[in-house]
């Protein structure tokens, strides 16, 4: 191990190349093509500033649980690809490691796992909160609005956001949809209506499976995640968009990263520079996400001065 590591610490760029050939062996066969990234240059002065224990390692670990168009997960339970697949690529090339995620099921194994030293970081997009500010760094890289998607055909009757009050409607378990729906079921009460009936779960894909299977009569995500429900399942779902009216918010969506570890200030750097040579841009724009970025990464900004 010790030969290989000092090997890798004279050609980091070999080990990482390396790396994406075997990554791209794992896609399973007639999944989507996910953008091809173009080959970066490991920035050395970026790389010396990794934790000793990531360069040592040569190696960060990401956690991720299933949350199209984010992270797909294959039938293995293992393989990921999507738009937390290429900007880990781009970061490990950039940072001169390899990326690797490990499949969680939601957020709240995602913040534990890390904080228990499992995982180094976690893409989300997850709400930066100075709550969660307090032990997690956050590096925010888009924004959204909550949309809710309804299986074509529903006998719910949901045209708009307001005829969800008093409908069961399935969300992930602590993420910022949860919180966006206890708005909605406030606008819903000051209309003299019913709230929402909450559903819990632990991913998106659970969700969405949920209001196929009438357990619920939505499913809450992302504005950018149901887009892809709706652009790739055409035909079989539609969605609506929560309004400010209805307590929506445009909430900043951040990568987490343990305070402790103090991987935190390198991933601000890397994703500057991600945004600086045009990287972010083509990768948001590839995935249909030109509307929902930011024009510069920020650093805690839940907590930020």
């Amino acid at each position: 191990m010790g030969s290989s590591l000092r090997q890798w610490r004279r050609s980091p760029l070999a080990v990482v190349a390396a790396g994406l050939v075997l990554a791209g062996c794992t896609v399973e066969e007639g999944a989507a093509t996910a953008p091809t990234a173009a080959a970066l240059t490991a920035d050395q002065a970026l790389h010396d500033q990794l934790p000793q224990a990531v360069k040592d390692a040569g190696i960060i670990r990401f956690a991720g649980d299933s949350h199209p168009p984010y992270r797909t997960v294959g039938p293995d339970g293992k393989t990921v690809t999507g738009i937390d697949h290429d900007f880990q690529e781009a970061l490990g090339q950039l940072l001169g490691v390899r990326t690797e995620t490990t499949v969680v099921s939601g957020l709240p194994a995602a913040l534990q796992g890390m904080l228990s030293g499992r995982y180094e970081a976690f893409n989300g997009p997850v709400k930066a909160t100075a709550e969660r500010e307090k032990q997690f760094d956050t590096v925010t890289w888009m924004t959204t609005r909550t949309a809710y998607v309804v299986p074509e055909g529903s006998a719910a009757g949901i045209k708009q956001a307001a005829d969800m009050c008093g409908k069961r409607v399935a969300v992930v378990t602590a993420s910022v949809v949860e919180d966006q729906l206890a708005k909605l079921s406030t606008f819903c009460q000051g209309q003299q209506r019913p709230a929402v009936q909450v559903v819990g779960l632990d991913d998106t894909n659970a969700t969405l499976l949920a209001a196929k299977s009438g357990r619920a009569d939505a499913a809450g995500m992302t504005q950018a995640a149901a887009i892809d429900v709706t652009s790739q399942q055409k035909g079989q779902y539609e969605y609506v968009t929560q309004t400010e009216e209805q307590g929506a918010t445009k909430d900043n969506l951040a990568l987490y990263t343990p305070k402790a570890g103090k991987l935190g200030p390198v991933l601000q750097k890397a994703f500057e520079e991600l945004f600086r040579n045009g990287t972010y841009t083509r990768i948001m724009k590839q995935w249909g996400l030109g509307d929902v970025t930011v024009p510069q990464p920020l650093f805690d900004a839940a907590t930020a001065k």
